[in-house]
């Protein structure tokens, strides 16, 4: 079949036409498949942990998006701080230490009334924070009690070095000492001992976290969070 000049036109432009016609349709499907992968993600995310194993698999998969720069930041909204106002239920309890660069939400992507967190510069286990992480656990219902230290961390720094320190500071030192001689005065080792002595303080030193430990209803887990990449690399603990 032969075209004449006339025709082609017309022939290019019905074709022109389909073609916009399927990849404007092609556009909003893929934009309503990627709303809906978003939507999951989010739901995915929020879900209650029904095991402690469960909540620690939440908290890396935070962590994950966090370093990714893919945070959901959901429940951190006006509407999720009325949703928990009569009563808090986190599925996850830290020591964490006291330093403005390691927000532990963000760090681990949660939000409102996600993580029951006290801190402390050095994250050493107290007998205040003991009890506060007894009540976050037992009568609140966290499933993991994480330990969570950071690189080049102040508290464990002035530890190591042992000069006059003002004020009070050097109260935290007897917690930090021995984790800074079993590393012989390596700094990123120390860190991560701490983590380890830490966990074991908690583990050991409080009859409530011992017998819920042993009815599997909570984990003691460690990491330690890089200021440089956001990474939370585990710590193996004994």
């Amino acid at each position: 079949m032969k075209f004449s000049a006339r025709s082609s036109p017309q022939i290019s432009e019905t074709a022109r036409r389909r073609w916009l016609r399927t990849s404007l349709g092609a556009i909003a499907a893929g934009a309503w498949c990627s709303a809906t992968t978003n939507h999951v993600n989010a739901e995915d995310a929020t879900r209650n942990p029904e095991t402690p194993d469960e909540a620690l698999a939440i908290l890396r998969e935070g962590n994950q998006r966090f370093i990714a720069g893919k945070s959901l930041s959901v429940h951190r909204d006006l509407e999720r701080v009325k949703e928990v106002a009569p009563k808090q239920t986190p599925f996850a309890a830290f020591l964490g230490c006291a330093d403005s660069r390691v927000p532990i939400e963000i760090v681990f992507d949660q939000g409102f009334g996600d993580l029951f967190v006290t801190r402390i510069a050095g994250n050493v286990a107290t007998s205040e924070n003991i009890g506060s992480l007894e009540f976050g656990t037992l009568l609140l219902g966290a499933k993991v009690l994480y330990v969570l230290g950071h690189t080049n961390c102040g508290a464990v720094s002035a530890t190591l070095q042992g000069t006059e320190v003002p004020g009070q500071i050097s109260g935290l030192f007897q917690h930090i000492r021995p984790a800074v001689r079993a590393t012989k005065g390596n700094l990123a080792k120390s860190v991560e001992e701490n983590v380890r002595l830490q966990a074991s303080v908690l583990s050991e030193s409080s009859p409530v976290l011992a017998r819920l430990i042993r009815e599997k209803k909570l984990i003691v887990a460690g990491g330690v969070y890089d200021l440089q990449t956001g990474i939370v690399s585990p710590v193996e603990l004994d």
